[in-house]
């Protein structure tokens, strides 16, 4: 398979000179325990496999997007207890994010698609200073909260918030070899023992390991490669819907700068 221009990872020199990308995707996940039967690699799998769909589907819609290579770590401060887990800060992220959209903005590529897969990870502040900054279009896309019509379908209000149905089938699909359901936990949660914390509107970090002890949160247990492709390709194609709007933008369209 030849390389995909739209993906910066494969693409060469002479294909991006000719085909001159406008709207980047940076697939952004993290490294952490999925439960006992899912890879620490999960939710950079996914931001990566999803990233590469839905820009396919744009490029071959006329639109110009380029997939960037997939930021592998996330803020996961609180599972750090857990086994090769890997942590960055916010000030990490926020240098990381600066960097390569600065790195973009010089090349005249002024659209950028942070495509996140991790919970922990909260890019909005970061944002909005660096869109003020640099005065580039910046968006982010939590796939797990897109579709929720697709999330109750298809997982019958059971697609858990981690290493639950939804991101079972999602693996189940796209690396079978690499998920041992055999050996997953229930994905149970226990509650905060301070009432007052379990209210809705009332946040705190979870001490994982304490309120997931199995680390997931949902459970798996009729997960299939079947659900995972039907919610691959729903979101998929609602995040191409995403990049072709954008790539197809034009100055001084709200909110395009």
């Amino acid at each position: 398979m030849p390389p995909r221009s739209y993906i910066l990872f494969e693409a060469n020199y002479a294909q991006l000179k000719s085909y001159r990308p406008n709207v980047a995707v940076l697939p952004w996940g993290a490294t952490e325990a999925h439960n006992y039967h899912m890879p620490h690699g999960t939710d950079v799998i996914e931001a990566t496999a999803l990233a590469e769909r839905a820009a396919k589907l744009a490029f071959e819609a006329g639109a110009k997007p380029i997939v960037l290579p997939a930021i592998p770590f996330g803020n996961n401060a609180q599972q750090l207890d857990q086994v090769a887990t890997v942590s960055i800060s916010t000030a990490t992220a926020s240098a990381i994010l600066s960097d390569v959209a600065q790195s973009l903005k010089t090349q005249g590529i002024d659209r950028l698609v942070i495509l996140n897969a991790h919970g922990g990870n909260e890019f909005k502040p970061i944002v909005r200073d660096l869109q003020a900054r640099l005065g580039m279009l910046i968006v982010i896309i939590n796939f797990f909260q897109m579709c929720p019509d697709a999330l109750d379908e298809i997982f019958e209000g059971n697609a858990g918030d981690h290493a639950g149905q939804m991101e079972t089938s999602f693996l189940l699909h796209e690396r079978p070899d690499w998920v041992q359901l055999a050996q997953a936990g229930p994905g149970d949660r226990v509650p905060f023992a301070i009432e007052g914390l379990n209210q809705a509107g009332v946040w705190t970090p979870r001490p994982w390991s304490k309120s997931h002890p199995d680390t997931g949160s949902g459970n798996p247990a009729g997960a299939s490669a079947e659900k995972g492709k039907q919610y691959i390709g729903r979101v998929s194609y609602e995040i191409s819907r995403v990049l072709i709007s954008l790539s197809t933008a034009q100055k001084g369209q709200s909110p395009f700068l």
